[in-house]
């Protein structure tokens, strides 16, 4: 079902432009476009190519500047086209699914006659819009720990590969954090899987909440999480590490009755010329064995746990 939200004129007005030739067409003609464009958003089930697809269809019948397409729940707020002095906006509605808004602009009113067909055409988009917004979701519950609501290992991998190449392109720092939670077992045997739960929970929350939004947090399994640092060198990351830990181990966290201390362990690496991911990670986690080695509650550096092992003499080889 389309709402009509309401038609008239935006504050501001938006510099015209040049229209685009419009094609009159008798009713088969009509038939064969709408059957075509009915087609045409069955191909994809991404969101911004679907309203690119309709957006397209709609200048080829009347002046449109651009669209805005808008689902709070969702996160979603696309913009394509420009913008114009009228809009109409309607709320795309079935019986079980809330669909979201969608806003067409352009420089001038609206007719009846251009509404109506507006309106005829959203009936076709209605559904591929659901299957598409039903199709992200389940990418992101696919990508996302459901204890937690951090990037899962699947999100963890394709993050880590994305990131390097950025990296390697652009010649950009990036570092990486490995946490785990300090004696999560005995968290476990003395308060219950529960509370443990909780205690995971919060903990990722936690991390989340003291990184900034370009930092991503993943759940790398049991009681340990990996933190993403784009643009971060060496010293960024130390910071970072520490302001976590900090926060961490001055919280409490309730649960089930019970109030809970904890705290992380943290090791850290940074990106080194003609590392893989592997690299990367395994430097991240040697140091987080050198930092739960060392009593645990720490942030311990590639670097530092690198300059520890040059400081180290070697054993007396003893020959028989």
């Amino acid at each position: 079902m389309l709402t009509s939200v309401n038609s008239g004129s935006i504050a501001l007005k938006a510099p015209k432009k040049p229209g685009r030739a419009r094609v009159n067409l008798n009713p088969d003609q009509e038939i064969e476009a709408r059957l075509k464009l009915s087609q045409s958003l069955q191909t994809t089930l991404d969101i911004s190519e679907l309203l690119g697809m309709f957006l397209n269809h709609l200048q080829e019948l009347m002046q449109i500047n651009g669209l805005k397409y808008q689902h709070d729940s969702h996160n979603i707020d696309i913009q394509l086209g420009g913008k114009g002095l009228h809009h109409c906006d309607y709320r795309l509605i079935t019986p079980q699914n809330n669909l979201g808004e969608i806003i067409f602009n352009r420089s001038k009113r609206f007719s009846e006659a251009e509404l109506m067909s507006v309106e005829t055409l959203l009936g076709l988009l209605v559904y591929p819009l659901r299957n598409a917004l039903q199709y992200g979701e389940a990418v992101k519950k696919s990508t996302r720990d459901p204890l937690t609501g951090a990037g899962n290992r699947v999100a963890l991998d394709g993050a880590l590969r994305r990131e390097l190449l950025m990296a390697e392109r652009y010649q950009q720092d990036l570092a990486m954090l490995v946490i785990d939670i300090d004696h999560f077992k005995e968290v476990n045997d003395q308060y219950g899987h529960i509370i443990g739960d909780d205690v995971i929970r919060e903990i990722s929350h936690a991390t989340v909440s003291v990184t900034r939004d370009t930092d991503m947090t993943f759940r790398y399994g049991g009681e340990e999480f990996v933190v993403l640092l784009s643009k971060t060198a060496a010293p960024g990351a130390a910071i970072i590490a520490e302001r976590i830990r900090e926060f961490i181990a001055s919280s409490q966290i309730k649960s089930n009755g019970q109030t809970v201390t904890t705290t992380v362990s943290i090791g850290v690496s940074t990106l080194r010329s003609n590392d893989n991911v592997k690299d990367l990670f395994v430097r991240a986690d040697k140091a987080l064995y050198e930092a739960k080695k060392a009593g645990r509650n720490r942030v311990v550096m590639q670097d530092e746990q690198d300059n520890n092992k040059k400081k180290r003499k070697p054993k007396a080889i003893i020959k028989a």
